[in-house]
């Protein structure tokens, strides 16, 4: 009878729905997982005359188990090398040559500094000088170089309403002196570094000249304490308070600061390779208030030690140092397909590319087509287990009912076998 074929299909794909159901519900915790729903088609019995219109079919088969790539929740962790992907793409590993696909995120760094998985398949992305070539991303395990300071921004406002020096009518000279604050208006410091990254006090004095020249105003400077001779240490302003002249040139926006070809004592050198420092003062300005100082930036810095590793959203992975220093090493690529089913799982919570899911296409994080990755954190299982608990239900009964299916069949037959 074809009541046994067709409860035997039904059982038969009631099963492989139990399948799936608990291989989803086995992996509601594995980060990464993306679940499958198995998906039928019925059957009819065809011949080389058709279907007939009073065909009753021949069960149901197994058409797809089609996976599910939805977005799972994230999880955070202390670890920053954990990688969450909010979004479309997929994380590209390889090892020995083997390049596969996963959104779980978990890595971290093995003793060659590789950003690896739990498999030891490393990390793929892009290098620092640019381009578009994968390689293997490798954290930094060394210091960070110190910096000598070869430029300063300085955002600062010297009073209109200041003296100047001498006083206006005085026809006496006044010869600068850091140590007598008589001799200028307003002075600040900052800390500058050598080649060896060794710390210095350069401080900056500023003389108000009397009139006619009450808008400009002398610049004087010492490091650690000893003055500094450079020429054209003037700056003049327009009427309205914006810089108009620095360092004898119109429209000119900086004065540098000239150190020699001399060594410091700890055998370091000091500004760039002519051994100078640039200072900008273009955004400073002399209106009525008082004297302020926004800010005074130098780019110089110590030598450092590395802190941690960083990724942002757009996957740049960086370095942190004690120094302040933020060093890039890499940033993370992702891979993208046409049709993401057709992806085959090889385990581990990977995928490879087939003829069906289509070439990678390749990109960055923040890409159009790609989503965000959020470091220090993990995708969860997309997994939801209340719906599988109830597609498990739902396939037991199914193979119950298929197996009364056959069992009445069965009854059925006894009972022609029992006609006498």
């Amino acid at each position: 009878m074809p009541s046994f074929n067709i409860g035997l299909t039904g059982i038969n794909a009631a099963s492989k729905d139990l399948e799936v159901t608990g291989h989803n519900i086995s992996n509601s915790s594995t980060a990464g997982f993306k679940g499958s729903r198995a998906e039928f088609a019925d059957v009819f019995a065809l011949s080389y005359t058709g279907v007939s219109r009073l065909a009753t079919g021949s069960g149901v088969s197994l058409a797809d188990v089609s996976q599910q790539f939805n977005q799972g929740d994230l999880e955070f962790t202390d670890n920053n090398l954990d990688l969450a992907l909010n979004g479309r793409g997929f994380f590209i590993v390889e090892r020995e040559g083997i390049r596969e696909y996963t959104r779980a995120g978990q890595f971290l760094a093995d003793k060659d500094g590789f950003i690896v998985n739990s498999a030891g398949q490393r990390l793929q992305g892009y290098g620092t000088e640019g381009g578009n070539i994968l390689g293997d991303i490798r954290l930094t395990t060394g210091d960070a170089e110190p910096q000598a300071t070869t430029g300063i921004e300085a955002l600062m406002n010297l009073s209109a309403a200041a003296p100047s020096i001498p006083p206006e009518g005085d026809p006496g000279d006044v010869v600068f002196d850091p140590d007598d604050p008589e001799t200028y208006n307003e002075s600040t410091s900052l800390t500058v570094y050598d080649s060896l990254g060794a710390e210095h006090t350069l401080s900056l004095f500023f003389q108000r000249n009397p009139p006619p020249a009450d808008k400009s105003w002398d610049v004087f400077a010492t490091f650690d304490g000893e003055e500094i001779e450079f020429d054209n240490s003037t700056l003049s302003f327009n009427t309205d308070g914006t810089l108009a002249v620095a360092g004898g040139v119109e429209g000119g926006r900086s004065l540098t600061l000239p150190f020699g070809d001399d060594l410091l004592p700890n055998g370091a050198l000091i500004g760039d390779e002519n051994n100078d420092i640039t200072i900008d003062f273009s955004e400073t300005s002399q209106f009525g208030n008082r004297f302020s100082v926004s800010r005074l930036n130098q780019d110089g810095f110590a030598p450092g030690q590395l802190i941690d590793v960083d990724v942002d959203n757009d996957g740049t992975v960086f370095a942190r140092f004690t120094n302040g220093v933020n060093r890039v090493l890499g940033n993370v690529a992702l891979a993208n397909f046409d049709n993401p089913q057709g992806l085959q799982p090889v385990g581990g919570t990977n995928w490879v590319e087939t003829t069906a899911s289509g070439e990678p296409l390749l990109g960055r994080p923040g890409d159009s087509g790609f989503g965000l990755v959020q470091g220090g954190a993990f995708e969860n299982s997309n997994v939801n287990i209340a719906e599988q608990l109830v597609n498990l239900i739902t396939a037991q009964r199914n193979f119950q009912a298929n197996a009364q299916v056959i069992s009445t069949a069965d009854t059925i037959t006894q009972t022609i076998i029992n006609l006498r």
